[in-house]
């Protein structure tokens, strides 16, 4: 089985998607097949891919099925259980757990991208958390850096912690630029999160997702 990681966040919003583009770019670069999966996304315009599913598949250098890259696709921009019920789909993980498998077969890394926020619900009684644990991955935890990231990455990073899944890192992200004292909240994310700081994501303006790599330490599991 490939390795790989799971990209999650303190919410929706925080920059998983360029994280997760960042990851693929960065492990390519060490010679790595590269798949991406987003098992959930939400706010497809008719006929079209969803915008973060475009973004991984154009990072990725493994090519796969669609449906394997993104099995659950709704349309309206909601939490994933609230989209799925819409549509009139039950988002199953075991579904997801066996598209994983395939991209998997074909593929050195699979870097899997989740929806909204850590815990946001999936169906009636899965969340995200559940999916992580269900594929048993190495945990990248990106933290939106506003007013409020401190007790949401620390809640975040207890959850994981419950749920005895391993860390590979956390990445930082600069989403608000009006945002006072950044250097002290990313110093008491690194006194209190577990594993290592993997990088700290610039601003960038809205849809850049960017692919410079400076900022970006690879997981250790993954770097070699």
């Amino acid at each position: 089985m490939a390795r790989g990681l799971f990209v999650t966040g303190t919410d929706t919003g925080v920059g998983k998607t360029r994280v997760a583009v960042a990851l693929i770019h960065g492990l390519r670069a060490q010679g790595l097949r590269v798949a991406a999966m987003k098992p959930v996304s939400a706010g497809n315009a008719s006929g079209e891919l969803n915008e973060d599913v475009t973004a991984l598949l154009e990072a990725a250098n493994v090519n796969a099925d669609v449906n394997d890259v993104n099995p659950f696709a709704f349309a309206e921009p909601v939490a994933p259980h609230i989209a799925a019920a819409q549509a009139g789909v039950r988002i199953e993980l075991s579904l997801i757990a066996e598209a994983y498998s395939r991209l998997a077969a074909v593929a050195d890394v699979v870097v899997v991208e989740g929806a909204g926020g850590w815990r946001v619900p999936l169906n009636e009684h899965e969340d995200m958390a559940d999916l992580a644990r269900a594929l048993g991955l190495p945990i990248v935890l990106v933290v939106g850096l506003r007013l409020g990231c401190l007790s949401h990455a620390l809640l975040a990073a207890e959850s994981i912690a419950n749920r005895q899944l391993p860390w590979a890192g956390w990445v930082a992200n600069h989403i608000d630029p009006a945002m006072a004292h950044q250097t002290e909240n990313v110093a008491a994310l690194r006194a209190r999160l577990p594993g290592p700081c993997l990088g700290i994501q610039p601003f960038l303006p809205p849809r850049s997702l960017g692919q410079t790599l400076e900022w970006l330490t690879l997981p250790r599991e993954l770097a070699s």
